[in-house]
């Protein structure tokens, strides 16, 4: 799992460096080169689409650089210039986590991409994994639980995980597994749970099918995922796996409730219209434990 010592601040907090983002136009990678850029760090940000880079606030504070990461014959020193450090956010075909691709594609394209980035000397790297990784197990997920992934994407997310730990034995670089839990806010997938009621909401709609509700999850707002990834990116003695998590489990029926009286609306909502989801137990949180002794005051 690497190193768990830390110095409990960002060794790198308020010190400039040069990071480099992929999936820089993604929903997480737009707020996290925001705060990159806020904290006042240089950034090369790389995606597959300029126009939905122009688009972004932040486009013309950043090196943007359009390109398809997974190409053949990409020299990551020579296409990106040096950096301090990458951020990793690059994953196609979300959110149909059942797709074979996941393993079949984008696992040994991401392990020959990241294997050229230590090669050619990026040695500080931040992987953002998923809370899937730990598979039906219900609770409270520490760092320390065994990973059992369900589906093809937390299969490839575990093994890319398991890969770069053994790349690190060949070459050594600096390894952060940020582990992914539930998010919402600006640019999230139009199919969530909460985007989907957005749409209903705006349309007035008078019924809104859902589950039951009564599964129990981990949210944590786009905005406070990126905050925690560049202060985990700052302080790279946080080697391993790191839960980015909010602690604290929700219903989804809570969820949607807050959710209506935030924006002082209300629907009928038809409980049960949808199966609970066969990939993902009835009730898990992450343990926010780790990254608070890390960053404790």
């Amino acid at each position: 799992m690497g190193r768990t010592v830390c110095s409990g601040h960002s060794i790198f907090e308020g010190v400039a460096m040069r990071v480099l983002v992929t999936g820089a136009t993604g929903f997480i990678g737009q707020h996290v080169v925001r705060r990159l850029i806020k904290s006042g760090h240089t950034v090369t940000a790389v995606g597959r689409d300029i126009d939905k880079a122009k688009r972004m606030d932040w486009y013309n504070s950043v090196s943007f650089i359009a390109c398809d990461i997974h190409q053949p014959h990409l020299d990551p020193l020579e296409k990106f210039g040096p950096a301090d450090a990458v951020i990793h956010l690059a994953w196609p075909g979300l959110p149909h986590y059942n797709e074979l691709y996941h393993f079949e594609k984008n696992l040994p394209a991401d392990c020959i991409f990241l294997k050229k980035l230590v090669f050619s000397g990026y040695k500080h790297i931040l992987v953002t994994g998923t809370c899937f990784e730990y598979g039906m197990q219900d609770g409270c997920l520490t760092e320390e639980a065994d990973t059992r992934p369900e589906n093809p994407y937390a299969l490839a997310k575990d093994s890319l995980r398991k890969y770069l730990q053994n790349l690190q034995k060949q070459e050594p670089f600096i390894l952060q597994w940020a582990r992914l839990f539930y998010m919402y806010g600006e640019g999230q997938n139009p199919n969530s749970i909460l985007a989907q009621l957005d749409q209903a909401l705006d349309r007035g709609d008078e019924v809104f099918n859902m589950s039951g509700g009564e599964q129990l999850r981990d949210y944590l707002s786009v905005q406070d995922v990126a905050n925690k990834l560049v202060k985990l990116l700052e302080n790279p003695i946080c080697e391993g796996i790191t839960n980015i998590c909010s602690g604290n489990p929700i219903s989804i029926i809570r969820l949607v409730k807050e959710h209506l009286e935030s924006r002082g609306k209300s629907i009928q909502l038809n409980l049960g219209y949808y199966a609970y989801p066969q990939y993902e137990p009835m009730a898990f949180w992450g343990s926010e434990d780790k990254f608070l002794l890390f960053f404790k005051d």
